[in-house]
């Protein structure tokens, strides 16, 4: 029985003590490798002064070490906290100050960032980089991991309740908030994901997503369940199709799990033609709308693989699923299929009230994978939870995605969008309401308008308008270097447009639908 993260890393230990459990640019750790560092990490946050509940940062790009950490962190009774390591160092802090961080795990390329860090910061103790003059907190080298006595084990004690990990995502006040899943939730998802999708010892999974991003959750534990081997994918490799095909090929990858826009991109530009993916056997694909043209010529492309669309915000983990068995004959959107074993689903309107099967409603989940609640935030807590009483005294509590969704005759649910302002670029979740606080920031704007385009190839772009204030002169390159300050590089608007003055509603609000429309006829300019 598994009632914790841990738990998983030690079980595969036992039964594949010398089978690589992760591999990153030609190197690979066993999992008893995996197993020792990861425990010589824990007793040395414990030492630190780590407790159970403590929420630990990860600041790092991805690679073994990595992995050693989020494992690590758990076995000390913490809650690990990814930090995205390309996102602007002020948005950093907030994450470290609001949850609390005084720990942060690192690496010694990080240590620019790590200075301002700890400058504006409560940080008291640093893992990773050599001890630094008038840095003002304790430095820890890796050595100390890496070197630590075989023996070393940590004294843990935690239920499947407790916060395995806090995920931030934007949020509409132009503040991130955090979404705490519980070692309870995390196993729901990779138990069930490692049964439906067949993973064994021999499987081979690469790992797109980086750590802050919900989708790596797969990779890691879905994997470990099983005894497969992670194969972690740099973020370099990423940003280029024809490196990320050759790799899927020379590691002999069997799944694989991605947002639809790198498919897309690895079909457009991996040279796929050319290489021999016959290991493949399962494409998984989640965090926004797969086009099913794309789609249809990437399983056309790959007819020895199977497909899968998984669906779920990162408060729920993933909630449904559904098996593309058959090459789509139409453009028909794919649907988000059935609900995940141990998930219930209640498609309500308006006014909280069911809906008859056939019409739209919004998608409220229940069940082993939502989220414990977003850390330090009631409201939103309040707000994102619906309570329904059943059986005259007992309280069932669903999730609100905010998807409109339709039950289709056949048991699959629809997708139809959004009812918020939340949008998936490129598979990131961001709120266009951040977007705005974030250029509105600059002292010299006046207004600021963010929407969505389509790019043509399955996602989104986001495009921003503003209106700079009497006497005041602003370029878009301007305003560019502004929100890299501000935001992660995937919210950053592609295009500003400076204009004099916004269409606007009979009631003067800014009408966002008519520049979108604007934006899409003329193309450049608006």
């Amino acid at each position: 029985m598994r009632i914790s993260l841990p738990q998983v890393l030690d079980q595969a230990a036992e039964r594949y003590p010398d089978k690589e459990a992760v591999r990153c640019n030609g190197k690979a750790l066993t999992y008893a490798e995996l197993q020792r560092r990861a425990d010589a990490l824990a007793c040395l946050l414990q030492q630190q002064g780590v407790r159970r509940g403590d929420r630990v940062g990860m600041f790092m790009n991805k690679d073994l070490e990595s992995a050693v950490t989020v494992y690590g962190i758990m076995k000390a009774g913490g809650a690990y906290v990814p930090l995205d390591p390309f996102a602007p160092v002020s948005r950093l802090n907030f994450v470290i100050q609001d949850c609390g961080i005084k720990v942060l795990v690192t690496k010694p390329n990080k240590l620019p960032q790590v200075k301002e860090m700890v400058a504006e910061t409560n940080l008291t103790t640093v893992i990773g980089i050599e001890p630094q003059a008038n840095l003002g907190v304790q430095c820890i080298t890796w050595d100390s991991v890496v070197n630590a006595p075989p023996t070393a084990r940590p004294n843990i004690h935690v239920i499947e309740q407790d916060l395995a990990y806090i995920l931030y995502t934007s949020g509409s006040t132009g503040t991130p908030k955090g979404i705490m899943h519980t070692h309870r939730s995390a196993l729901s998802f990779a138990e069930w994901a490692a049964d439906e999708y067949g993973l064994t010892s021999e499987d081979r999974v690469s790992n797109h997503a980086p750590f802050h991003f919900d989708l790596s959750t797969f990779d890691m534990y879905a994997t470990a369940i099983a005894g497969g081997t992670t194969v972690i994918i740099p973020e370099f490799v990423t940003k280029f199709p024809a490196s990320l095909s050759k790799l899927l090929q020379d590691e002999r990858i069997t799944v694989s799990y991605s947002v639809p826009f790198a498919l897309i991109q690895m079909m457009e530009r991996g040279v796929l033609e050319s290489r021999d993916l016959s290991a493949l056997r399962w494409v998984l694909f989640a965090g926004e709308v797969f086009p099913t043209k794309h789609l249809r010529r990437l399983m056309q492309m790959l007819p020895h693989a199977r497909f899968s669309n998984l669906y779920g915000p990162t408060e729920t983990n993933v909630c449904t699923f559904y098996h593309v068995n058959e090459i789509p004959q139409t453009d028909e959107p794919i649907p988000i299929g059935i609900p995940c074993a141990n998930e219930e689903m209640l498609v309500v309107d308006a006014d909280d009230n069911p809906v008859p099967p056939g019409e739209v409603g919004e998608l409220l989940v229940r069940g082993g994978t939502v989220m414990r609640g977003y850390w330090g935030r009631p409201d939103l807590n309040e707000k994102g939870f619906y309570r329904r009483q059943v059986f005259g005294f007992y309280e069932d509590v669903f999730y609100r995605t905010g998807d409109l969704v339709q039950l289709l005759p056949d048991g699959n649910y629809k997708y139809l969008g959004r009812k918020d302002r939340q949008v998936k670029t490129r598979g990131y979740r961001v709120e266009l309401d951040e977007v705005e606080v974030a250029l509105l920031s600059h002292e010299g704007v006046q207004e600021a308008a963010v929407y969505t385009v389509p790019d043509g190839e399955g996602s989104n772009l986001i495009e921003a308008a503003v209106i700079p204030k009497e006497g005041v002169e602003l370029t878009p390159a301007m305003l560019a270097r502004h929100a890299n300050t501000k935001l992660p590089h995937y919210a950053v608007p592609v295009t500003i447009h400076v204009m004099r003055d916004f269409p606007r509603t009979s009631t003067g609000k800014i009408n966002r639908r008519e520049l979108q429309a604007l934006s899409m006829k003329n193309g450049a300019s608006v």
